[in-house]
Order: structure tokens, then C-alpha cells, then sequence
């Protein structure tokens, strides 16, 4: 990936920053976008200078069309190319069905499905000039087992598949290849933070008996974005420990 640029968003944070650390160690400079933790920013760009790969932080909102398009003007600007969209960013909201706000709903769907349009639609442009791209959607398992108190996350995920199938069609002939990668439940602050007995729970319900490593959806996604993976796309690779296989 030596020479690549890269666009991770949800990039210095959980799994996101073990994809930002990964493509930087393979050689791409990436560009790591975030809500608003300056701290886990400056700590990722720190450990991936330390580990000899260029990361640069960028603080936006996502699901703000205008930030979308004048991010990828501005990597392109800087940089000369975008090589790379990595959708990850996402926002969990939880509530139960019957009191989920409007807000909550438009809310979810702005982010996880808006946002990673807009920024695959405002890297069309370099990336058909380039007469290359790769474009990795991060989805979840919850659009396929769904979740009753995650409604509107699991419908954004859900919708992100369909994104992704019809976008690859679309651009198959132009050298970009979109496809879905699905995680499961992964070692993040989130999950740490749960409680003792909600993280058994989980825990039982994964086949393997774990939760994932970020490095290993890294890797997943590392694989979807590597130059002799041209012939992949509209697919969706599933890392999940076999959650999605149900009992």
C-alpha cells in the first residue's frame, strides 16, 4: 500500500484506529477522521509516527454533507489522490421501539447511512480519474439478527448493504470495487464498558467463545483494499466469530 492515501472515518478510536494502525504499517497515508475526542486522535497519530506510518486527524461531522465533500477536496488537494474510502464511523443509538424519537431515528440514518453515502459519492470523482479505487463499507451484524432496542442503527446497516451492491454496480467497469464488511462484537471501550454479566452473555452467544480483536476486522478490511483484490466486489465478508449463524 506503499504510497496510497486513505480515508478512514470513526478512524482513531476502537476498530477504526486498528484499521488507521494497520493500512499506515502497510505503507498508505491515512487520513483519520473523528466526532470530537482529541485525545484518542493525538494518540493514534502519535503511536502510528512511533511505529513509522503517516496518519493525519481530522475532526467532523460525518453526517454533514458539506464536511464530506470538502474532506475529500482537501485529501486529494494535499495529497494528489484518494485511493481508499473506509466507511467505519457509526452512531449506536438505543431505545425502545415505541420511544424512539424522531430525532433518535433521523439521527441514526444521517450517520450511518447518509454520511457513508455522501463521502463514496465525493470520491467517485478522484477515484475515476485515478481509474482506481477501493471503497469498504463497516455494516453490523444487527441488520441481519436485529436488535429490538437498536431499530434505527440496525435499518441504517441494513441500508448500507443495499448501498454498497447497488454502488458496485454502478462503478464495476471504472477500476473501484465497493464492498461490506460485517463485524461482530469486538474488544472496544464500548464493550469493555458493559456489565460483567451482559459481556458473558455475549460472550456464550459467539461461536469461537470471544469477542474480536479490532486487528483482526483490520485485517478483513486490509484484504478488501489490497491491489489484487480487483475481482472482489459488491461483496460482504462476515467477521463475527459465527454470531450471525444464530443458536
Amino acid at each position: 500500500m506503499k504510497g496510497r492515501v486513505t480515508v478512514v472515518t470513526g478512524g482513531t478510536r476502537g476498530i477504526g484506529a486498528g484499521v488507521s494502525e494497520l493500512l499506515a504499517a502497510r505503507g498508505s497515508h491515512v487520513v483519520a477522521v473523528y466526532a470530537g475526542n482529541h485525545d484518542a486522535a493525538h494518540a493514534l497519530r502519535e503511536r502510528a509516527s512511533n511505529a513509522g506510518g503517516s496518519v493525519s486527524v481530522h475532526a467532523g461531522d460525518i453526517g454533514d454533507r458539506d464536511f464530506c465533500r470538502d474532506l475529500v477536496t482537501r485529501v486529494v488537494a494535499e495529497h494528489g489522490r484518494l485511493d481508499h474510502l473506509v466507511n467505519n464511523a457509526g452512531l449506536l443509538i438505543e431505545n425502545n421501539a415505541r420511544d424512539m424519537t424522531a430525532d433518535e431515528w433521523d439521527q441514526a440514518l444521517r450517520i450511518n447511512l447518509s454520511g457513508p453515502w455522501h463521502l463514496a459519492q465525493a470520491a467517485l470523482g478522484p477515484m475515476e480519474e485515478q481509474g482506481y479505487g477501493r471503497i469498504v463499507n463497516v455494516g453490523s451484524v444487527t441488520a441481519a439478527m436485529g436488535t429490538p432496542t437498536q431499530v434505527g442503527y440496525g435499518a441504517a446497516k441494513a441500508g448500507l448493504h443495499g448501498m454498497t451492491r447497488s454502488l458496485a454496480r454502478a462503478v464495476a467497469r471504472r477500476g473501484i470495487t465497493v464492498n461490506l464488511v460485517v463485524p461482530g462484537v469486538f474488544e472496544t471501550d464500548m464493550t469493555n464498558a458493559m456489565s460483567p454479566r451482559a459481556q458473558t452473555a455475549i460472550r456464550n452467544m459467539i461461536p469461537v467463545g470471544r469477542r474480536g480483536e479490532p486487528a483482526e476486522l483490520a485485517h478483513a478490511v486490509a484484504f478488501l483494499l489490497d491491489e489484487q483484490a480487483g475481482y472482489i466486489t459488491g461483496s460482504v465478508v462476515t467477521v463475527d466469530g459465527g454470531l450471525s449463524m444464530g443458536d
